[in-house]
C-alpha cells in the first residue's frame, strides 16, 4: 500500500508576509499564530507579517516563525500522515504533526533553539557554503584536506539532494574548501547568508544548552514514524527521539538519505508543509519517480 510523507521546511524558507493570507481566512490557523503571540510574550505575527526582512531573518525569530506557519497549516488541514520527517528546524513541526510533541512545549524549546544558535554562531562565528555539482564522497574528502590545511573546521552540514550538499564551519576553512572545489572542477560553490555554522561542532555552545531543556521536553510515543536528520532512519520511541533532536544540532542534515528511508518504507507521496517549496524541489531531485507537492 502507498503511503503519504509529510514534511515540514527548516530554516531558508521564511518570507515576509508569510502566512498572512492564511491568518485572514482560517479560523484555526489564527488561532494558533495568536496562541504562539502569548507564549512568547512578543507580537510574532508581526514580524512574519511586515518584518522588517533583517529581523525576520535572525535566527531567534526565523525558528519559531517557520515552525508556527508550518504547525498552524498543517492543523488546520486535519490530515492524518503516515509518515513524518522535518528538516532540521522542520523535525520540530513533524514532531507535533504526529502527535509526539505539545505545539506549546515545541515552540518553547524552538524558541530557545533558536536563540541558542544565534548565540553560538557569536561566540563561535563560522558560516555555510552550498555545493552545486558534485558527489557527496568528493565533498566529504574536500572538507578534510581544507581542513588539515587551515588548521580549522569545514564538515558536510546538509545533505540536500544527490549533487547539493551544504558544507559548514570556520570561515578560513570554507574558504580553503572552496578554492579546493572550484580545483575540483565543481559547478557551483558560494557562501550563504547565515549567522553561523549550523550543524558543525561549532554548535557545541547550543548543543550543551539544548541539552537541558531536550530532557525536561514531553514527548510521547507518536501516532506514525518519524524519521530523524541525524540517523535518517524512522523511530517511535520517545527516548530515540530525544537523543536525535540533540545531535542534530552538531551532525548533518541526511535529508537525501532520509527520502530514500522513506520511499523504501512505502512513500510514494510527499507532501510539503509551510512556507515556500524547497523540500518539494529536493523530492523531485531526489525522487524522480515519487508525486511531490505542497501547501505553503
Amino acid at each position: 500500500m502507498s503511503k503519504t510523507a509529510y514534511l515540514f521546511p527548516g530554516q531558508g524558507s521564511q518570507s515576509v508576509g508569510m502566512g498572512k493570507d492564511h491568518f485572514d481566512s482560517n479560523s484555526t490557523f489564527k488561532a494558533l499564530l495568536s496562541r504562539a503571540n502569548d507564549i512568547l510574550g512578543y507580537d510574532l505575527t508581526a514580524v512574519m507579517f511586515d518584518g522588517p526582512e533583517e529581523t525576520l531573518r535572525q535566527t531567534e525569530h526565523t525558528q519559531p516563525a517557520i515552525f508556527v506557519h508550518s504547525v498552524a497549516l498543517f492543523k488546520a488541514l486535519d490530515e492524518k500522515p503516515d509518515l513524518v520527517a522535518g528538516h532540521s528546524l522542520g523535525e520540530f513541526s513533524a514532531l507535533v504533526a504526529c502527535e509526539a510533541v505539545a505545539f506549546e512545549d515545541a515552540l518553547r524549546i524552538v524558541r530557545r533553539r533558536g536563540q541558542l544558535m544565534q548565540e553560538a554562531g557569536v561566540s563561535n562565528p563560522g558560516t555555510m557554503a552550498a555545493v552545486i555539482g558534485m558527489d557527496d564522497a568528493a565533498v566529504e574528502a574536500i572538507c578534510l584536506t581544507a581542513s588539515e590545511q587551515s588548521g580549522k573546521t569545514v564538515v558536510p552540514a546538509n545533505y540536500n539532494s544527490p549533487g547539493q550538499l551544504v558544507i559548514s564551519g570556520h570561515e578560513e576553512a570554507i574558504d580553503a574548501a572552496l578554492v579546493l572545489l572550484k580545483d575540483a572542477g565543481c559547478k557551483l560553490a558560494k557562501k550563504l547568508p547565515v549567522s553561523g555554522a549550523f550543524h558543525s561542532p561549532l554548535m557545541r555552545p547550543a548543543f550543551d544548552g539544548l541539552k537541558d531543556g531536550l530532557e525536561t521536553l514531553a514527548i510521547d510515543i507518536p501516532r506514525c514514524p518519524i524519521y530523524s536528520n541525524f540517523t535518517a532512519k524512522a523511530t517511535t520511541d520517545p527516548e530515540t527521539i530525544r537523543e536525535n533532536l540533540l545531535q542534530q544540532l552538531m551532525n548533518p542534515v541526511r535529508w537525501t538519505q532520509t527520502l530514500h528511508a522513506m520511499h523504501a518504507d512505502g512513500a510514494t507521496s510527499f507532501v510539503e508543509v509551510g512556507p515556500g517549496k524547497v523540500l518539494q524541489g529536493l523530492v523531485k531531485r531526489t525522487l524522480p519517480d515519487a508525486v511531490a507537492s505542497g501547501h505553503s
